[in-house]
């Protein structure tokens, strides 16, 4: 019982501290409705700048040596060599649509390795620059930890291709032994899976050798720590290496539960479980009751637990307009007992996030879709970003503004300016945002068939021009999606102005005499919130005192 204290004593402080809490889905070509792959990631971080990095292809010479930066922190961590030849890489996939996603679940505080050079993020992007398959990058990614060793904490990672979608869960072996233990398992085709922040994957098919890889001492390094005695067809990686406790189910877990039962109702008897009351985990993949699109993704990837005992936008944390976000920190103490908040899949504190398309039926530089927004998925727009494109819009450059340098031609700074004056009108203006947010990624799916086969035709005469076709769409798209979220934050302050309504008709706001309005609605609070609020607890603090009252005064 000390040493789940103290694991969800870390827990809790990795997730405040450095704010590392993001969530990856994962879908089989046998499980989407048009046969592609997908992965998704929200790269949830109050220090993370949203962008869209891009690692050119390149040849170098031999003996070249490559500095590591660790990803969240910027420390320079130690020097690797470089691969004689690099691919293409566009934010978290390649040029042949391999692509990654990551959840830290931190695990056994003791085994972070101080020594070791390679982070996860690190890894991630070295191994996309690498691999032309998922479990090449899984080779890649295990041998470089092996070799130079493994400094972060616990990591789930999201590995995927046109063809095969993985999860691999990796934790590091301490300052006493270089490398790490990880396992990894195919997902079936015809399945789907998650993770958020919480190791996954319990018993492991080693018998399996086509589905299942693993590191050599994944059960005798346990053994040897200590932290398992039984047989190895009894070990579990997540609680050997991540025990649960009610932080990693209640934060984490639900965040699960809540994508498998958007695809099969029948999880909510699974309701239990991250509610604490039950031991019975969830199964590490399921099979949806229906397949699914990209958009039925990018809609859970907005989810707050709606329509759940869970629901986001009830209770008193959501406010007089239904808002699914909490301050925070996650966890808070009152009269010395600690308490929380709900974490949702869509979280304000995102720095980007994805959902990753793989279509094996197109050429790899037109198959991948990277669909990429900044900010907070419940007001951003998802934008599709070719795999094989060469540059990145300016929208989305990685150099243009930082969290402390506000730009107004910057994605991440104009859709957190939009989505910031959301939040404390959160149900009066999305009736505003969701409309426009919908026509958009609607255009996109209507019009991206047509991309498609323009690209390919040109991909066929020379990879060049398909190439420049793609690059030039979704630089534009980009562009043209910041410029319309600016223009839609500048109508949201005029619309919704102190909480007052500016009345519209055919689109236009109503002026009269010297540009003024000649009727404003003031819709105040909902008649729930105000008997709630202001009227239960003291039902005469705000009654307006009647003739008779006031005449019978003394």
């Amino acid at each position: 019982m000390k040493n789940l204290k103290l694991y969800f004593v870390v827990f809790l402080l990795g997730l405040s501290l450095y704010g590392i809490a993001c969530t990856n889905f994962l879908v089989g070509k046998d499980a989407s409705v048009d046969g592609s792959t997908m992965i998704t990631y929200s790269a949830d971080s109050y220090y993370l700048f949203g962008a869209l990095y891009h690692y050119p292809a390149a040849v170098y010479p031999n003996k070249t040596m490559l500095d590591i930066y660790d990803w969240d922190s910027g420390k320079y961590l130690g020097k690797i060599e470089q691969a004689a030849q690099t691919y293409n890489v566009v934010g978290n996939m390649n040029e042949f649509a391999v692509s990654i996603g990551e959840t830290t679940f931190g695990g056994r505080h003791e085994l972070v390795d101080t020594t070791g050079i390679l982070d996860y993020g690190s890894l991630i992007y070295i191994a996309l620059q690498r691999s032309k398959t998922a479990r090449e990058a899984i080779q890649i990614m295990t041998d470089l930890v092996a070799k130079y060793g493994y400094c972060s904490e616990g990591e789930s990672f999201s590995i995927a291709d046109p063809q095969e979608v993985w999860i691999m869960e990796m934790v590091g072996k301490g300052n006493k032994e270089k490398g790490a233990v990880w396992a990894a398992l195919r997902i079936p085709d015809d399945c789907v899976s998650a993770h958020a922040n919480q190791a996954r994957i319990t018993t492991i098919p080693f018998n399996d050798k086509e589905n299942c890889l693993h590191s050599k001492d994944v059960v005798s390094f346990a053994k040897k720590q200590g932290y398992f005695s039984g047989k190895d067809s009894e070990f579990s990686f997540s609680d050997v290496y991540a025990p649960l406790d009610y932080g990693a189910i209640r934060l984490c877990e639900a965040r699960v539960w809540a994508f498998f039962r958007s695809v099969d109702q029948q999880m909510d008897t699974c309701f239990s479980y991250i509610n604490g009351e039950t031991k019975q985990r969830m199964p590490l993949w399921i099979k949806p009751k229906v397949k699914l699109s990209v958009k039925d993704i990018r809609d859970v990837m907005r989810n707050h637990y709606e329509g759940t005992p869970l629901d986001m936008t009830k209770g008193a944390g959501s406010g007089a307009f239904s808002s699914p976000f909490r301050h925070s920190p996650l966890t808070y103490s009152v009269d010395s007992i600690e308490y929380y908040h709900e974490r949702p899949i869509a979280t304000q504190q995102t720095g980007f996030t994805f959902v990753a398309q793989m279509r094996n039926w197109l050429p790899t530089s037109i198959g991948g879709v990277l669909w990429f927004g900044v900010d907070d998925a419940t007001c951003n727009v998802y934008v599709p970003m070719y795999c094989g494109i060469d540059s990145v819009p300016e929208c989305f450059d990685a150099h243009n503004g930082s969290l402390l340098e506000f730009s107004w031609t910057s994605a991440f700074w104009i859709n957190n300016w939009v989505s910031n004056m959301t939040y404390p009108q959160f149900s009066s203006m999305m009736q505003d945002i969701q409309p426009r947010q919908q026509a958009w990624e609607a255009k996109f799916d209507s019009t991206l068939p047509a991309i498609d086969a323009k690209a390919g035709e040109l991909y066929r005469q020379d990879k060049r021009l398909a190439i420049n076709f793609l690059t030039n769409y979704s630089v534009t798209q980009a562009q043209e999606v910041t410029k319309d979220w600016k223009k839609l934050g500048e109508y949201l302050i005029v619309k919704h102005l102190d909480g007052i309504l500016k009345m519209e008709k055919n689109g236009k706001f109503i002026t009269g005499e010297k540009n003024i309005p000649p009727h404003v609605e003031r819709p105040g609070y909902p008649e729930q919130y105000l008997r709630e609020e202001f009227i239960n607890d003291n039902p005469d603090r705000f009654r307006i005192k009647t003739k008779e009252e006031l005449n019978n005064r003394r």
